[in-house]
């Protein structure tokens, strides 16, 4: 069987996420080894009688082959952490979900994202801006990621797929199970011109509690995230919190103090969002002109798995050439010009003394 199977086999049963996976794969060595480990072994790395009883269950009564041969013939991708394709800025995050499912396709375009969310019972004010958002960033094709909900998510894939651009729609639910089910068709509409995605398996139900935790991937995914208006209980708030722990800019739109959907975001301004007045400001701190510049490099030159192998070894803190060479254990020839082709792309930066930091593009910093 395809050792990636195992990844969506273990995506299938419930109370195993990303910390539960992570901590399988440290243990065993890789999840083939611990799809079929005995239970004793199983629960040596912390899971519950129940999830072991879970474990069991589907290994004996669940046909994982068959399974993905069915998800795939109805169109749905499968998408796992190690893949090169795997979202760069997604994979940054804490507990980067192991298994996207998705309808559609994601792009190297997607690596330059913005995030717009905000609340359901959306104002004539707010539906202005984020129309007006929406298809400024897709005319300097900007990816418009939010959550498919109604209001001001809805709007923002609408206004995007209406100027031509691309955006993605990140689901509570299996990606075959669109909520609400008014949004079936604008469901399609996005899978034909970006992507529907969810880390939950197909099948699975829009139970309420899956949306929180869905957040941390709209503003994963994204370089900022712009709440346009949000009551002060609003998902949208979850959102910017997430973006705030990635280290990802978070905007807020200024509304009206009497205005209930302007709580949340009026709140978010005083907490220390950047209160958003023009787009532009959005468009400048990203550096728009430099990123068009740099996704035509990378699409000429897409980046590889050496250099996929140099970035898992770089972060923030500067790492000499020597050490970069010893922790991916690549030729130092190779590393010394894989490093240069990388700063062309916006990748890496050489900050001094032949040492090397990844760029946080997201913030702005180097980009």
């Amino acid at each position: 069987m395809d050792p990636r199977n195992y990844w969506v086999g273990f995506s299938l049963i419930k109370g195993i996420g990303a910390v539960r996976m992570k901590a399988l794969v440290d243990y065993f060595g890789n999840l083939e080894t611990a799809w079929n480990a005995p239970i004793s072994s199983l629960k040596e790395t912390g899971l519950s009688e129940k999830i072991c009883e879970r474990i069991l269950r589907i290994r004996k009564d669940f046909d994982l082959n068959q399974y993905i041969k069915r998800i795939q013939s109805a169109g749905i991708k499968i998408m796992i952490k190690d893949d090169i394709e795997y979202p760069r800025y997604l994979k940054e995050i804490d507990q980067p979900p192991p298994v996207l499912y998705i309808k559609g396709d994601l792009s190297l375009e997607d690596e330059w994202a913005v995030a717009i969310v905000g609340t359901r019972k959306v104002t004539h004010y707010g539906k202005q801006i984020t129309e007006e958002f929406s298809r400024v960033l897709a005319d300097h094709k900007i990816t418009v990621v939010s959550g498919l909900a109604r209001g001001v998510d809805g709007i923002a894939h609408k206004s995007a797929l209406e100027s031509g651009g691309r955006t993605i729609a990140v689901l509570g639910s299996g990606v075959d199970r669109i909520y609400p089910a008014e949004h079936r068709k604008l469901a399609a509409d996005i899978s034909n011109a970006g992507a529907v995605i969810s880390d939950y398996p197909p099948g699975t139900a829009p139970e309420a509690n899956n949306f929180p935790p869905r957040n941390r991937i709209i503003s994963g995914l994204s370089r900022a995230t712009i709440v346009i208006e949000a009551g002060q209980t609003s998902g949208a708030l979850i959102t910017a919190e997430f973006a705030t722990n990635q280290g990802r800019n978070v905007y807020a739109v200024p509304g009206s103090i009497y205005n209930v959907q302007s709580k949340g975001t009026n709140k978010l301004i005083q907490q220390g969002a950047k209160p958003l007045l023009d787009i532009r400001e959005v468009l400048q701190d990203i550096q728009v002109e430099l990123i068009q510049e740099r996704k035509s490099f990378r699409k000429e030159y897409p980046i590889d798995l050496f250099e996929e192998k140099i970035l898992s070894v770089l972060s923030n803190e500067p790492l000499h050439v020597d050490e970069i060479t010893n922790l991916s254990e690549l030729p130092i020839s190779q590393v010394s010009s894989y490093l240069a082709m990388m700063e062309l792309k916006g990748l890496t930066k050489q900050v001094g003394g032949m040492k090397y930091v990844v760029i946080k593009e997201e913030k702005g910093e180097y980009l």
